[in-house]
Formats: C-alpha cells, structure tokens, sequence
C-alpha cells in the first residue's frame, strides 16, 4: 500500500481537516485546521475535496519519505521545503516519486503550514472528522501529534498534474494584527474605560497560548460585577475574560461552554490570520458589523471559488505508464519509479 513515512517530526505534526461538528452538546470539541483558509487552499490546489484531512505543522515541519508516485501542495506559513535537497515552490502542484524526501525547517513566516496528498489520507472518521484532539486522544493519526517512524497511509497512487497555472499567495509576517470582531453578548457588562480600550490598546499574545485558546496580555479589562455568568456554549474565536481582566480568545480545541463573560467575538476570516501569529505578536482590536463580517466571509469564498477555477483545467491524471520496481544494491533494497513521457 502506498504511504508516507515520518524519519523526523516537526514539533507538533496532526491531521486535521474541517472539523467536526454536531457533538458539542456532547461535550466534543470541533478541533480542526486552526487556518481554515490555508487547508482548504491547499486541497484545492492539489485537487483534493475541499474538506480533506491533511497535516498542520506548527514551528518547523518534518522530514517525510514517499512510498508512492503523488502530488502535493504546501500552503500556509513558509516552512522552506525542499524536496530532494532542492528548494520547491508553496501553492504550486508538486509531482513526487517513490523515495523522495521532502524536508521542512523552521517558519520564516507565520506559524502553521499546511501538507496535502492527492487523494486525502486513509485514516478513519471518528464523528465525521480526520481531525486530531490531542486531550481526548481521538482521530488523526492514532489520536496523536505525529512521531518518527509513523507510517500513514494514502487513498491513492500513481497520480500526476500537468504544470498548472501559476498562483502567488504568501502570508505576511506580522507583529501587530488588526483583528476584527463583532461586540459579544456580555459587552456592556465592562466598565466604560475598558470597553474603550479594548479597541484602544494593544495585547500581546503569550507563551500559554495554543490550540485551545490564545491567552493575551495588555490592559486590564475591568467587569462591572463579576466575571461569571451561567455557562453556554463557545463558538471559535470568542473573546472571554475571566477574573484576571485578560482576554482569552478560543481557537479550534477549545472547550464546548464557557463560564466567563464574552466581550466580543473574532470573526472567522480574521481566525486564520491569528493562526498564523506567535506567542511575543501583538494584536489590536477593530470592531465591525455582523453585515460587514458577513461581507468578509462571501469575499473569501469567492476567493476560493477563483482559485478552483484557477486549477479545474488542469486536473490530476491517473498514470499508466508509471513502473515500480524493487533494486538491490550491496544487500540494500531500494524503491524505484520510473515515467514513460514518450
């Protein structure tokens, strides 16, 4: 069957896809892609259903062998992948052979980066979801961060893409992100002073910050009374301040309900944006309309709709003419893949 083997894992290397979505009521987190725009961008790129499962490595990658002839596509922040040694282009379709090794290093740019084979992963769902929850040991790839030796395996083999158009897309580096919200349900439950400067000040993103929730520092946000309230459920990249007067922002492993009041709500496009920003990064706040954020989600989707059509010419093919075969060299055995381009 074919595959691809982990020979070294980056510092925190899941599947995820979309999501999975319909069991909060049962205490289950969505998990999924924290840069939702970046997983779909890269299935669409190499041909995959936009919701397809593929990695997310967060700091610096891996270093992954090929056991199948495929094709990949790498977006998100830049990882400097090279394959064989030689620098390859992100957002670009990359045709890879049996035994090649593709190699990433540290981000240059952004936090995540995303790695999609054409055809997805052949891991099962658990609820509907690829998606890996590390707490609850659950999907991916045996409910885990990846790890040297890891053999995953894949829906398919033998494919290859013509060149394809070419697409520049690259992730700006940022230190201050203007992130966009909506007022939450519990806004006027502040102080004056510090609902002003809620959009006013800046916050630092912290060292405790991760899939789960993005823990900030900066001015203190002041309750009128009390940090508490009855518990409800928590969409992705609600705002909550608890009774330190920092805001927390929840991310894609948060939990299903909340206890703390809500000042506002980051809105969707910009999650992904906040994906890609690091701990030491700073953000400031901009409230918008629910009709501008709505706005900001349909421009988005036409993005990706352009990008689609950017590739639907140039579909991945079937290759019959690709061989395999087994050498051995001084009692080592080596894979080989050899294409009849006559």
């Amino acid at each position: 069957m074919s595959y691809i083997l982990i020979r070294k894992p980056g510092l925190l290397t899941t599947i995820q896809d979309i999501g999975r979505y319909g069991y909060q009521k049962y205490g289950v987190c969505p998990s999924g892609a924290m840069d939702l725009l970046s997983l779909k961008r890269s299935n669409i790129i190499v041909g995959n259903n936009i919701e397809e499962g593929v990695l997310e490595m967060t700091y610096f990658g891996d270093e992954i062998l090929f056991n199948v002839n495929t094709i990949i596509a790498i977006t998100g922040a830049d990882m400097q992948p090279k394959l064989n040694g030689k620098d390859i282009p992100m957002y670009s379709r990359i045709n890879i052979n049996i035994g090649d090794t593709l190699k990433f290093s540290n981000a240059v740019n952004g936090l995540r980066t995303y790695l999609s084979v054409y055809g997805g992963f052949n891991i099962e769902k658990i609820m509907d979801s690829k998606s890996t929850y590390i707490k609850y040991n659950i999907g991916g790839y045996k409910g885990r961060r990846l790890k040297a030796g890891d053999k995953i395996y894949l829906n398919e083999k033998n494919i290859r893409a013509f060149q394809g158009k070419p697409v520049y897309i690259k992730n700006k580096a940022l230190n201050i992100g203007i992130i966009r919200v909506i007022v939450g349900p519990d806004f006027y439950e502040f102080e004056d002073k510090s609902r002003k400067d809620f959009f006013e000040k800046e916050y630092e993103i912290t060292e405790s910050s991760d899939r789960m929730g993005y823990r900030l520092k900066g001015e203190k946000i002041i309750h009128k009374k009390s940090p508490d309230i009855i518990s409800r459920g928590l969409p992705i990249g609600a705002i909550q301040v608890s009774g330190d007067n920092q805001p927390i922002i929840m991310m894609s492993d948060r939990q299903t309900i909340g206890g703390y009041t809500v000042i506002g709500v980051v809105v969707s496009v910009d999650i992904n944006k906040l994906a890609q920003m690091k701990p030491g990064d700073r953000v400031r706040f901009e409230k918008i309309s629910l009709e501008s954020a709505h706005s900001l989600l349909m421009k988005e989707e036409k993005e990706l709709r352009e990008l689609k059509e950017n590739f639907q010419d140039d579909k991945p093919y079937i290759s019959n003419d690709i061989k395999n075969f087994k050498v051995e060299v001084n009692g080592e055995t080596y894979n080989v893949s050899l294409e009849d381009n006559n």
